[in-house]
């Protein structure tokens, strides 16, 4: 009997050990990943103004400039933006040649399959970009018609489940600037893209106007490999600081020229981690401890 319950208390110590030890090893990892002394490391595409573009001194635009705070937040020296063509955003982070994306990214049921999101930060939709002297009122003005696209992104996967619905035809394009040429240049009818990417564009080029624009709830994230947990918890919590604090607010006003939709996810903290609705989403409350 006392040696069953020596036994039994052996193997519920090694069971807890090997817990433990499952946790230090884990924790090791994501302070590899992600070492606090070093350089924070994301990834980018650097065509989407003025998300991220180059400028005289590096990549500027309000991802930079919300990085950058949010590296300031968790404590890390500062940040290195990788620029990286949108198709090979996804495979830069698995290969951990980036600890996270800060491109516009969609949040989407089937990537959050794959990745971790932290909770929406900005809306967007649909934008249609068209020639100043051209017009369309809605997608049934995109029947026969040449519509351009940045390859991989949600926009490509928006063009193609909808060209038969429609009867348009898709060029893809390894950069949103190489699709805006396509308009200008008379090869498509429409550049589609992020509504606040193609309002901006718009902005700066007499040359095109937003033709029609398809607000349909989409919201951007950070996305995160699947085992970083803690660390995407970790800039979410500051994400929502800036948020309770007006910073993310501001940046989209310097960068946008707008104010904010009232109940925009740019200024709405959302309970838990994650965005919810989505797969890996924690509903687990915790409290903003902000520095």
């Amino acid at each position: 009997m006392i040696g069953r319950i020596v036994a039994s208390a052996m193997a519920a110590l090694a069971t807890a050990l090997v817990a433990a030890l499952a946790i230090c090893s884990a924790a090791q990892a994501q302070d590899a990943d992600h070492p606090k002394d070093k350089t924070l490391v994301v990834g980018s595409d650097f065509g989407v103004a003025p998300w991220m573009v180059r400028g005289a001194s590096g990549p500027e635009g309000f991802g930079v400039d919300m990085i950058k705070e949010v590296a300031k937040r968790i404590g890390r020296p500062g940040v290195e933006v990788v620029d990286v063509n949108f198709s090979g955003l996804f495979a830069a982070l698995f290969s951990k040649r980036i600890e996270f994306t800060v491109n516009p990214l969609n949040i989407t049921a089937e990537r959050a399959e794959k990745m971790l999101y932290t909770e929406p930060f900005f809306a967007t939709g649909n934008g249609f970009i068209i020639r100043a002297a051209d017009s369309m009122n809605g997608f049934e003005d995109l029947k026969g018609k040449q519509l351009a696209v940045n390859r991989g992104t949600i926009s490509d996967t928006w063009a193609t489940a909808n060209a038969e619905k429609y009867g348009f035809e898709v060029q893809r394009y390894d950069t949103f600037p190489d699709s805006v040429q396509a308009v200008i240049t008379r090869r498509a009818f429409t550049a589609l893209n992020e509504i606040p990417t193609t309002v901006y564009a718009a902005s700066q080029n007499k040359a095109i106007k937003v033709g029609f624009k398809d607000f349909n709830g989409r919201n951007f994230g950070y996305a995160f490999r699947l085992d970083d947990t803690a660390y995407r918890n970790t800039v979410e919590m500051a994400i929502e600081c800036m948020k309770k604090d007006g910073t993310l607010v501001k940046l989209y006003e310097k960068w946008y020229g707008s104010k904010v939709d009232p109940g925009s996810s740019i200024s709405t903290i959302f309970p838990g981690y994650g965005p919810p609705g989505f797969k890996n989403y924690d509903p687990t409350p915790h409290e903003l401890a902000c520095k």
